[in-house]
């Protein structure tokens, strides 16, 4: 093999320390480097190296836990996957607000996930139309057939819709099969029901089947969870907590008016959904993609894109929040079955189904989304947000475990958490004292 060719023939089939050692050459690894790749222990390397192709190493993310949270009246500790300071902290601190007022209210839609089949050189759309709702119950019956474990267990195929939609190519005809999927994220179910369905939709519209699959925007699939901040226990040491409330408000308008805020909004309430995403395992790329999708979704009767999160002043003058947003995730099958870390997150988690996992996203998420625009509204997001990027600061300037207590303080008094500084505060400390 040529060691600065990317065009590896056989790559795949070589030994995990053999690829790391090549990788190693080819990008001149120090030793040290190259360890990073390594498996960590209590992890089964043999069984990372199966999840994916080509695998070298791994690539491990701090898991911190959220306390606090109360859901639905019963308390959960939260494990969060996520390299961002401030997130667990944040969420932490906004759950112990909102359990004084007896925490998050959190509900799930059914767990209907939608699969496309896409018809194309349809003569008559709104006849073929017909001709499928016609046929509703026997194409229900192809799908399930597919997953009888699925309805065994009292998932699979519920229903068929029919949309007609007019295109730059040409009008085409696009059939939603709307699939139960219990605990299970639903994407290989899905999938394989629609491919059943693709030859007998083409017949049935007299043209021709080309994308069978899965739609991350899952709207039939819901999480919402509700929390009451208490006004009391807003306030600071510079505003009251009616001036506070009244801050977030005036905050949480300008998402709801401008693309350009409600994107950074609705980002701050995935940093809290996705780090348990990823921390049991789940799609986070999926469960990203489908909730910025709904926030354009939710816009569709003006305007560009609205935030996942609404805000309201309640009669006694307390912050009431909601959330809704899609929320495709499973505990059957994929990373979460297999990988020791998921599966060790989701048994500290507790819950108990896919529903249960929803609704702890939804209240984290509107944890986080409070905690940012508390922040932003009163004192700012960079001092609590710095305050804990020091320390990977002090870190990255090769501060010692021991030292960076010491640095972190020096950064933080002086105000000035930057590399340079930290690497001259780190040089001063190890300077010897003279007598």
């Amino acid at each position: 093999m040529n060691a600065r060719s990317s065009e590896l023939s056989g790559f795949y089939k070589l030994s995990v320390v053999d690829r790391r050692k090549f990788v190693q050459e080819w990008a001149g690894l120090t030793e040290e480097e190259a360890r990073a790749f390594e498996f960590p222990p209590g992890v089964d390397g043999g069984l990372l190296s199966r999840m994916i192709e080509n695998v070298i190493g791994s690539f491990p993310l701090p898991v911190g836990v959220a306390t606090n949270f109360r859901i639905n009246g019963r308390d959960y500790l939260v494990p969060m996957a996520i390299e961002e300071p401030s997130v667990v902290a944040a969420a932490s601190n906004a759950a112990k607000v909102a359990r004084a007022a007896g925490g998050f209210h959190a509900q799930t839609t059914a767990p209907v996930m939608i699969g496309q089949i896409q018809l194309l050189d349809v003569v008559d759309p709104a006849a073929s139309r017909v001709r499928i709702l016609s046929a509703r119950d026997d194409l229900l019956a192809r799908a399930n057939a597919k997953d009888p474990m699925l309805v065994k267990f009292g998932g699979g195929a519920r229903d068929l819709e029919v949309r007609i939609i007019p295109t730059p190519r040409g009008t085409m005809v696009v059939v939603h099969l709307l699939v139960d999927a219990r605990d299970a994220g639903g994407m290989n179910a899905v999938n394989t029901m629609c491919e059943a369905l693709a030859p007998e939709l083409a017949r049935l519209a007299r043209g021709r089947a080309v994308l069978r699959i899965i739609s991350n925007l899952a709207v039939q699939r819901l999480a919402r969870a509700t929390a009451t901040f208490p006004v009391d226990l807003l306030k600071t040491e510079t505003a009251t907590g009616p001036q506070v409330v009244d801050a977030i408000l005036d905050a949480y308008t300008l998402a709801l008016v401008d693309p350009y805020r409600c994107a950074t909004h609705n980002k701050g309430i995935m940093n809290g959904v996705s780090a348990v995403v990823v921390a049991t395992g789940n799609d986070f790329r999926a469960i990203e993609s489908g909730a910025h999708t709904y926030a354009a979704f939710l816009a569709r009767d003006g305007g560009v894109v609205r935030p996942l999160t609404t805000y309201e002043k309640d009669p006694e003058g307390n912050l009431v929040g909601t959330i809704e947003l899609p929320t495709a995730v499973g505990l059957i099958g994929g990373a979460t079955a297999v990988h020791p870390t998921a599966k060790a997150c989701v048994k500290l988690l507790g819950v108990k189904g896919a529903q249960e996992l929803a609704q702890v996203l939804a209240s984290v998420g509107l944890a986080q989304n409070f905690a940012a625009l508390r922040a932003l509204a009163t004192e700012g997001i960079q001092r609590g947000h710095m305050e804990l990027h020091a320390r990977n600061i002090a870190t990255t300037a090769g501060a010692r475990p021991e030292e960076v207590d010491a640095v972190v303080a020096r950064l933080i008094e002086e105000h000035a958490i930057r590399i340079d500084r930290a690497r001259e505060v780190l040089e001063a400390l190890r300077r010897p004292v003279l007598p």
